[in-house]
């Protein structure tokens, strides 16, 4: 994730958002709508992203003059992500009207995207979804963070891993494009097996088009309230532990379907990409060789979130 200063901040359309703003690192080149101000869950105890800005959804005309503002400025936009935590949280009808005005305003537009919590797809129906998809909603961001029941209760994720199943099979079955993220180290050194082999278990049952790793980076704001939620004593994983949460993880990873792997986030120890299962024997000799000493992993001071 990427975000912004803690003030109100023009951007090159002369617009102000609402700081702090975060988005995907992939979305850094696209227009950003903020249809929503933080986010509507806010109670995960690793992340730390909306804990200064109290949600609220904007009002539409409110939207509806920053997308109109930005069509005259950067008319040629074709991404748009809906920001901020999670833009899924709105009434379907709103959000259809929102990316209509944007189809309207913006002619060479192919994609539009936005974070979505597992509890937002579920209260959404599969029709309700796709109709979202056919006016142009492409992508979901869902952050999975952990398939184990145990680890998703204790980081407070809201979601099961049932009902995390059922979320990322909803948006499939919608015709949405899924890119998941999985924390590494949600587990520590004494649970880390468990958060691994339970994420797998979602993966290969439910594969999103694109699956990212981070690296668990707990800000000092909220490193007190993680360990105080775990509920047993948490000690944090090294990069060798890290290493081998990534090999666990390749080796069980069997998706039915193909999934692109990305592992370059600014907070991994190691950055790996490839395509899953095709290259699943090059990235763990990858792994391999770092676990080795015969590849460098990324320095500290280069690691960031």
């Amino acid at each position: 994730m990427v975000a912004g200063r803690t003030v109100k901040e023009s951007d090159r359309a002369g617009m102000l958002y609402d700081m702090p703003l975060w988005r995907p690192p992939s979305e850094g080149t696209n227009l950003i709508v903020q249809a929503t101000l933080g986010c509507s869950f806010n109670g995960c105890t690793f992340c730390s992203m909306y804990k200064t800005k109290p949600f609220r959804a904007r009002p539409l005309a409110d939207i509806f003059t920053d997308i109109e503002d930005m069509a005259a400025d950067w008319p040629d936009a074709h991404r748009v992500f809906l920001a901020d935590g999670d833009a899924l949280v709105l009434p379907v009808d709103d959000l259809l009207q929102v990316l209509d005005k944007l189809h309207g305003a913006f002619p060479d537009l192919t994609r539009v995207s936005c974070y979505a919590t597992p509890i937002n797809l579920l209260r959404k129906s599969v029709g309700d979804l796709r109709r979202l998809r056919n006016h142009g909603l492409r992508l979901v961001y869902v952050g999975i963070e952990s398939g184990s029941g145990t680890i998703l209760k204790r980081i407070r994720k809201g979601a099961t891993q049932k009902s995390m199943v059922e979320a990322l099979g909803r948006a499939a079955e919608a015709g949405l494009k899924v890119s998941a993220t999985v924390v590494l180290g949600l587990g520590g050194k004494g649970d880390w097996r468990e958060h691994i082999d339970g994420t797998t278990e979602v993966v290969n049952r439910v594969p999103p088009t694109y699956l990212s790793t981070l690296q668990l980076t707990l800000d000092p704001t909220v490193a007190g309230r993680f360990a105080q939620a775990y509920g047993v004593p948490y000690t944090p994983q090294d990069d060798d532990g890290i290493l081998l949460e990534q090999e666990r993880l390749l080796e069980t990873l069997a998706p039915p379907t193909p999934v692109i792997f990305r592992s370059n986030h600014a907070s991994n120890c190691l950055a790996l990409a490839g395509t899953l299962p095709k290259d699943k024997e090059r990235l763990l000799a990858e792994i391999a060789a770092a676990r080795s000493g015969t590849s460098a992993l990324r320095p500290s001071f280069l690691r960031g979130l």
